[in-house]
C-alpha cells in the first residue's frame, strides 16, 4: 500500500484512538479532581452544543482551505486544549471551569476533525492508488479497533498513571495523528475552486428545483446556505442520512441506557463490556470483509445486507433474552454495521459533489453528533415510566422504520459507481430525481 492512503489511515486510528480513551478517561479525571458527577455531568452539556454548531458552520472552511491542512488544524486544537489542562494543573490547578472551558475549545475540533478527513478521502483514492471499497473498508475496520482498544486503554493508563500523564498521553494522540497527515502531499488536499459554484449548485439541485441562477457569491453564508439546499432538496441524501442517524440513535440509547438497565435488572452489570466488545469485534469483522470483497458484486446486495443484517441483530438485542442471545445480536449488528458503513461512504465519495463535501458532511456530522442523546432521552423516559422492555422495542422498532425506508427508497434503487467529476456533481440530482 502507498504512503499516502497509510498515511491518512493511520492518522485517522490515531485521532480516534484518542477520542476513545478521552471519552472514559475524561470524565474520571473531572470526578478525581472536582468530586463531584454533577460536574462531570457539566462538562459533558457544555461541549455537546458547541461541537454541533461548529460542524454546521466549519464546513464552508474546510471547502475553502486545503483539506489536509484543515485536517491538521484540527488534530491540533484537539491536542492543544487536551494539553493544556496539565500545564494549567501545574501552574494553578484545575477546577471545573478550566475543564468546562478546554472542553468547548476541543469540541471545535472533534467535529470538524472529522469532516475534514472524510472530505479528503476521494483525493486519498485519487492519489493512493487504492480502490474506494478497500480503503472504506480497512477505515471501518480500524474504527471498530479503535473502539475495542480505547477503554481498556482509558481503564489501565487511569490505573498505571495519574490523570495529568493521562492527558498528556490523550494529547499525544491526537498530536501523532497531525504529524502523520503532513505525510500526505499538500497538493493531494487541494481543492480545485469551481468556475462557477452558483451554476454546480444549480446542477447538483436539478433544474426544477433551484429556479433562476444567481451570480456566485463569496458569503460564507451563502456557500454554507447553497451546500444546505444540496443536501435537503436530495433524496439520496437526505434517505442515507436519515439511516446514518436512526442507527447511531439506536446504538447510543441501547449502549447508553437500555442495556445497562437491562443487565442491572438481571444483576449481571459487568456484562455490558462484552456486549460491547462483541459489537465492536462484528464491526471489525464486517469492515474487513468489506475491504476485500466490496468490489466485487453488486452494490445493491451489500446494501440489502447491511440494512437486513442491522435489523436483525437489533431485534435480537431488543427481545432481552439470554445473555448469549443479546452478545449474538450485538455482534450481528456490528457486522451488518461495518459492511453497510463502508458502502455508505463509498456512495458518499462518488455522490456528494466535492466541491461542497465539507458543508455537507459538517452538516451530516453535526446532525449525527446531536441525535444520540435524544435517543437515550427517549429510552430513558419510557423505561422510567413503562419498563425497560418495551424501551428496547420501541427504540428498535425507530430503525426497523427507517430500515424499511431505505429498502423501498427509490433514491437507493441504483447504486452503480459514478466515475465522471461532472457526474458526481450531477449525483445528488440525479438520485433525488430518481
Amino acid at each position: 500500500m502507498r504512503r499516502i492512503p497509510v498515511a491518512y489511515l493511520a492518522s485517522y486510528l490515531l485521532s480516534l484512538l484518542g477520542n476513545s480513551i478521552a471519552g472514559i478517561a475524561f470524565p474520571l479525571i473531572v470526578l478525581q479532581v472536582t468530586g463531584s458527577a454533577l460536574g462531570a455531568g457539566a462538562v459533558a452539556a457544555a461541549t455537546a452544543v458547541p461541537a454541533v454548531l461548529a460542524g454546521l458552520l466549519m464546513g464552508v472552511v474546510i471547502d475553502r482551505i486545503n483539506r489536509r491542512t484543515s485536517s491538521v488544524v484540527t488534530d491540533l486544537v484537539s491536542a492543544a486544549s487536551v494539553a493544556a489542562l496539565p500545564v494549567i494543573d501545574m501552574v494553578s490547578g484545575l477546577s471545573l471551569g478550566w475543564f468546562i472551558l478546554f472542553g468547548v475549545v476541543g469540541s471545535l475540533g472533534d467535529v470538524p476533525g472529522m469532516t475534514a478527513r472524510e472530505a479528503l478521502l476521494p483525493a486519498v483514492v485519487r492519489h493512493g492508488g487504492i480502490g474506494a471499497e478497500r480503503l472504506l473498508g480497512i477505515r471501518e475496520s480500524l474504527g471498530a479497533a479503535a473502539l475495542l482498544l480505547g477503554p481498556a486503554l482509558a481503564g489501565g493508563l487511569m490505573v498505571a498513571f495519574d490523570g495529568s500523564t493521562v492527558l498528556w498521553i490523550t494529547a499525544a494522540t491526537s498530536f501523532a495523528a497531525a504529524l502523520l497527515t503532513l505525510l500526505i502531499p499538500h497538493r493531494v488536499g487541494a481543492i480545485a475552486a469551481p468556475a462557477d459554484e452558483a451554476g454546480r449548485v444549480t446542477g447538483a439541485l436539478g433544474a426544477a428545483d433551484a429556479g433562476p441562477t444567481a451570480a456566485p457569491s463569496p458569503s460564507g453564508w451563502a456557500q454554507l446556505r447553497d451546500g444546505w439546499r444540496v443536501l435537503s432538496r436530495s433524496r439520496f441524501l437526505v434517505v442515507t442520512t436519515m439511516l446514518s442517524v436512526a442507527s447511531v440513535t439506536v446504538l447510543a440509547a441501547m449502549q447508553g441506557l437500555v442495556l445497562p438497565v437491562y443487565f442491572t435488572v438481571v444483576g449481571q452489570p459487568g456484562m455490558l463490556g462484552f456486549v460491547l466488545s462483541a459489537l465492536g469485534a462484528g464491526m471489525l469483522v464486517g469492515g474487513a470483509v468489506y475491504a476485500v470483497a466490496g468490489a466485487r458484486g453488486r452494490r445493491q446486495v451489500w446494501f440489502r445486507v447491511g440494512i437486513v443484517g442491522t435489523t436483525a441483530g437489533f431485534v435480537v438485542v431488543a427481545v432481552l433474552g439470554s445473555v448469549w442471545t443479546v452478545l449474538a445480536g450485538a455482534f450481528v449488528v456490528g457486522l451488518a454495521s461495518g459492511m453497510f458503513g463502508g458502502l455508505i461512504g463509498v456512495l458518499m465519495i462518488e455522490r456528494i459533489p466535492e466541491h461542497m463535501r465539507g458543508r455537507i458532511m459538517g452538516t451530516q456530522n453535526a446532525v449525527m453528533t446531536a441525535a444520540p442523546p435524544v435517543g437515550i432521552v427517549v429510552a430513558a423516559v419510557l423505561t422510567e415510566y413503562v419498563s425497560v422492555g418495551v424501551a428496547a422495542a420501541v427504540v428498535a422498532g425507530a430503525w426497523v422504520v427507517a430500515a424499511v425506508v431505505g429498502l423501498l427508497a427509490r433514491s437507493l434503487r441504483d447504486l452503480g459507481p459514478v466515475d465522471d467529476p461532472a457526474a458526481r456533481d450531477e449525483a445528488p440530482a440525479v438520485a433525488g430525481r430518481a
